[in-house]
């Protein structure tokens, strides 16, 4: 697991975790919280094939009070949005009563700490084609992330210039 916080603000920007295979090489980097940043490679030609850039995109962005996810590209208005807790299946669902977008998602923090989902936890708003689901975080988790916040500040935290290179 590799972590990345704001060193001003304190708020995780990017979570992302990496098992072995069963021959013991890496895998790809599984992203749980934050974008992907890809590198910039050179210019496309034309024959590739990629993604239509109207497609929704799903992101986790972590704010002090809540887990948050945001799907962009989502241009309904806010009545056609439906999001739940399935409480049996450990997960949230977002529904469009238009059936034109359908997602089910877990929230891993709250697996790894055992805890049960809540109805009431979960809000959402929806503005500038983007749908932005909240679930206020429990106790139990403020309190493990204030821990951790408290243990970060006691280490050194570098910059983008201050890394060491070791040169021959």
């Amino acid at each position: 697991m590799a972590e990345e916080y704001d060193s001003k603000t304190c708020e995780i920007l990017v979570r992302k975790w990496r098992e072995k295979s069963s021959l013991g090489a890496y895998g790809q980097w599984q992203i749980e919280v934050g974008e992907v940043s890809l590198p910039i490679v050179g210019e496309l030609q034309p024959d590739f094939l990629k993604e239509s850039s109207t497609n929704p995109i799903f992101i986790r962005k972590d704010t002090k009070a809540g887990f948050q996810w945001r799907i962009r590209n989502l241009p309904y208005p806010k009545d056609v949005y439906s999001v739940s807790v399935e409480k049996n299946e450990r997960c949230c669902v977002i529904r469009t009563t238009n059936k034109k977008y359908y997602k089910k998602f877990s929230i891993p923090d709250l697996d790894r700490c055992q805890l049960d989902l809540d109805d009431q936890a979960i809000s959402f708003a929806h503005a500038n084609n983007t749908l932005i689901v909240t679930y206020q975080k429990p106790k139990e988790i403020l309190t493990i992330e204030e821990e951790l916040q408290r243990e970060l500040k006691s280490m050194k935290t570098s910059t983008e210039g201050d890394v060491e290179c070791k040169t021959q």
